[in-house]
């Protein structure tokens, strides 16, 4: 019984052991690759990593940050959109402010109607109130010179009519209706001068004053609208309704860093490749008249000419495709771009890394 066990058992084995040297004795033949890796065109060319941008005259892509802090109440564009030169984007959320301004607005609306009250006066109403100040003043004194008149012809014609006391206060009387009239008539004419040079000159710049904060709340208030500086299209929107941002940009919870709230390209339709040439390669680079180039798409077999367009005569460190910031080696770079032509068929699109030669 074991006998016929063991027999089973090494037929097996003997059976395994043939089909693994079938297998093993089997060549795979190579699979052709996906594309051809890229390679120099110049026999003394140099390479340089590039990036797909917008054409245009001067600098990169426009990045947007907001000028105030604050909640992102509505974003008006998509990605992809054609947007005007002044076209609103975005809106932070402005309640305050826009509260504040009118408050400004009221108070040097009414500091203007306060200037406008001192420039009219004296009123119709107020002086016709110290005319008949004046008239009654006069009366007033009339009556009491009258009654003093009186008082003294009698007492001239017989003592015993009018006593001593009665007579000084006759005398009293009309000093006191004379002073009256004294200051009715000054009233008159303090009212009929009207306002006081000095107080229109304050409220006049008290009106200014309040006025010019209204402006600049105003202005300010502008500020919560993120508007196209140009003829652009939108790249990329980094924030949502309901999120905070900053004139230092939009939180992104993946890097932990800072993005610009909205990116725009130019609207030529054409694009750009900005490359960095490094700083030990700088040397070997042929005159700027005899520059020619070629740019490779990663991962495919395309390959397009490109047109030296102008270069950035500033060597700067490298992070524009790392960002690392906080590097220990300072390795510097200088920018070159070059003009490029897109045949039909091939997809490319802004912040897309290609490998550029440079040669003669």
């Amino acid at each position: 019984m074991k006998t016929r066990w063991l027999f089973v058992l090494a037929s097996i084995g003997l059976l395994g052991a043939c089909v693994a040297a079938y297998f093993s004795s089997r060549v795979m033949q190579a699979q052709q690759p996906m594309f051809q890796p890229a390679s120099n065109p110049y026999s003394d060319g140099i390479y340089a990593e590039g990036i797909v941008e917008s054409a245009q005259s001067s600098g990169t892509n426009l990045n947007l940050y907001p000028e105030v802090a604050g909640t992102v109440s509505a974003v008006l564009v998509k990605e992809g959109q054609s947007v005007k030169k002044g076209q609103k984007l975005l809106q932070i959320d402005d309640t305050i402010q826009n509260a504040t301004t009118r408050q400004l607005q009221a108070q040097a609306a009414a500091a203007h109607t306060m200037l406008n009250e001192l420039r009219a006066e004296p009123r119709p109403e107020s002086l016709a109130v110290s005319a008949a100040q004046v008239a009654a003043a006069q009366a007033q004194l009339k009556t009491s010179q009258d009654t003093l008149t009186k008082q003294q012809d009698a007492y001239r014609a017989d003592t015993r009519t009018v006593s001593q006391d009665a007579l000084d206060n006759a005398k009293n009387a009309a000093r006191v209706a004379a002073a009256n009239l004294t200051v009715a008539e000054n009233q008159y004419a303090l009212t009929k001068a009207g306002a006081w040079s000095y107080d229109i000159q304050n409220q006049e710049r008290q009106w200014i004053a309040l006025t010019r904060a209204y402006q600049a709340a105003q202005a300010l208030l502008g500020k919560y609208a993120l508007v196209a500086p140009r003829d652009a299209t939108v790249m990329a929107i980094n924030t949502a309704p309901g999120a905070y941002v900053s004139p230092q940009g939009a939180y992104d919870a993946y890097t932990q860093g800072t993005d610009p709230v909205i990116s725009l390209s130019a609207n030529s339709g054409e694009m750009e490749v900005r490359c960095y040439v490094d700083e030990i390669l700088i040397s070997r680079l042929p005159p700027p008249a005899q520059i020619h180039a070629q740019m490779t798409i990663r991962g495919t077999d395309v390959h397009l000419p490109l047109t030296f367009e102008r270069m950035q005569p500033l060597v700067s460190p490298k992070i524009e495709l790392s960002n690392q910031r906080l590097e220990r080696v300072d390795v510097r770079v200088l920018p070159l771009i070059f003009r490029l032509r897109t045949p039909k068929g091939v997809a490319l699109y802004p912040g897309e890394l290609v490998d550029v030669y440079i040669g003669k």
